[in-house]
C-alpha cells in the first residue's frame, strides 16, 4: 500500500509529471541537463526526482559525481499505464538544454 500511495503522490504535481514526460522523450539525462533545461535549482529538482525514483518510475545510474536519471524498465502494469496516460496529455515541455561537451557522460 505504501508504495501505492508514493505513486499517486509522486503523479500529484505538474513539475514531476513533465519530468517523467521530459526523461520518457529524451531518454537518459545527467541532473546537470535537467537542470538547465527546466531552469530549476539543483536541490528542487533532487527533490522531485527523489520523489518520482521512490514511487517507482526512475532508475538512477552513477558515473563518478554525475547522476543520470532515465524511466526504469520494466515498469510495472499500474506505472506503465500512468506514463501512457502522460504521453496523451498536452504537456508543453521545455527544450532540452545540454551542459557543455565532455561536462557528463553516460
Amino acid at each position: 500500500m505504501d508504495i501505492f500511495l508514493k505513486t499517486i503522490s509522486a503523479l500529484n504535481d505538474e513539475t514531476r509529471v513533465k519530468i517523467l514526460r521530459f526523461l520518457d522523450k529524451h531518454g537518459p539525462l545527467c541532473v546537470c541537463d535537467l537542470q538547465e533545461s527546466f531552469a530549476m535549482l539543483q536541490s528542487r529538482l533532487s527533490r522531485h526526482l527523489k520523489i518520482l525514483k521512490e514511487a517507482g518510475f526512475l532508475k538512477v545510474e552513477r558515473k563518478g559525481t554525475w547522476a543520470f536519471y532515465s524511466i526504469r524498465s520494466p515498469l510495472d502494469r499500474f506505472r506503465k499505464e500512468a506514463l501512457e496516460e502522460i504521453r496523451c496529455l498536452d504537456i508543453e515541455l521545455p527544450l532540452l538544454k545540454k551542459t557543455e561537451k565532455g561536462k557528463c557522460e553516460l
